[in-house]
């Protein structure tokens, strides 16, 4: 009972409270940003709804994976970037605009993709989830993802400097929680992570450099500029493990699944910070 409350309660809650804290980072420029630089926002959209999920799965087959990494995986591509991307464009002196435009519209647009991203992934893997409905996981994610930051946004418009107040307060409470599921994850499925962690280490570690590149690879494609190259390397890069373990946790209700998305949540960061890193060298050999 105990679990299920947790599960199906307590971490819904949570992540809602969160997307509210977003929603109250954002601005209406934020989405209108698209008619503004469409090149740039179309193609980290691109990299980010469909490219990284094709990647995620090419990688799986690759890798010949057990089916519960797979589909943690698999989950975890289907998820839009998370708000830390947005602090390590900061840092990186990349297009911070752009970083929170891509991060605003694909978390719109996964409330409705990622449903289908995860029922393709159960078929394929022939995992018999007799509970999941892509309609009901759309409707939850309108409830708890979609309609928290819809009114985040609403108090961003009516009381800017209240909201501008919290926003390092949520960011905290993001990472921080974040933190606390993959600790719990970790020991709630010790025996199992120390069995596959050879697998799951090479998996998320390889997905994050080849997004990230891949990142990169796109702005360049398209010609943008070294700094919109950086910010889409960092955007693609960087999920939203705390809804990808809640995804695993609630409505897929298998802890397993959770697994790849926490070690994600840790590793990710490595292509982001190579990309600080790039950044802040080309600046000072510019400089010099």
């Amino acid at each position: 009972m105990e679990g299920s409350v947790l599960s199906q309660v307590v971490l819904p809650l949570v992540l809602s409270f969160i997307m509210f804290g977003m929603g109250m980072s954002l601005t209406r420029d934020d989405f209108s940003r698209l008619l503004r630089m469409p090149l740039a926002v179309v193609a980290g959209l691109v990299g980010q709804i469909i490219l990284l999920p094709l990647l995620a799965f090419g990688l799986v087959l690759v890798l010949d994976l057990p089916v519960y990494l797979a589909i943690g995986i698999m989950v975890l591509a289907a998820c839009p970037g998370g708000t830390t991307s947005n602090l390590f464009s900061h840092v990186a002196r990349a297009n911070l605009a752009l970083s929170i435009t891509l991060t605003a519209i694909a978390t719109v647009i996964c409330v409705f993709t990622t449903p289908f991203i995860v029922e393709f992934s159960l078929r394929y893997f022939e995992v018999k989830n007799q509970s999941f409905s892509v309609l009901d996981m759309t409707l939850k994610m309108i409830v708890l993802l979609l309609v928290p930051v819809l009114v985040g946004l609403f108090v961003r418009h009516k009381a800017p400097m209240f909201a501008l107040r919290q926003e390092h307060l949520f960011r905290k409470l993001s990472v921080s929680f974040m933190l606390l599921m993959i600790a719990g994850i970790s020991w709630q499925e010790r025996d199992m992570l120390a069995q596959s962690f050879p697998n799951v280490f090479i998996l998320t570690i390889a997905l994050n450099v080849l997004a990230t590149l891949m990142g990169v690879a796109i702005a360049k494609l398209v010609m943008l500029s070294k700094r919109d190259a950086i910010t889409l390397g960092i955007e693609i890069g960087t999920q939203n493990a705390t809804m990808a373990i809640i995804i695993s946790l609630t409505f897929l209700a298998d802890p397993t699944y959770s697994i790849a998305c926490g070690v994600y949540g840790v590793t990710m960061y490595l292509g982001a910070t190579a990309l600080v890193f790039w950044s802040k060298s080309g600046a000072q050999q510019s400089q010099d």
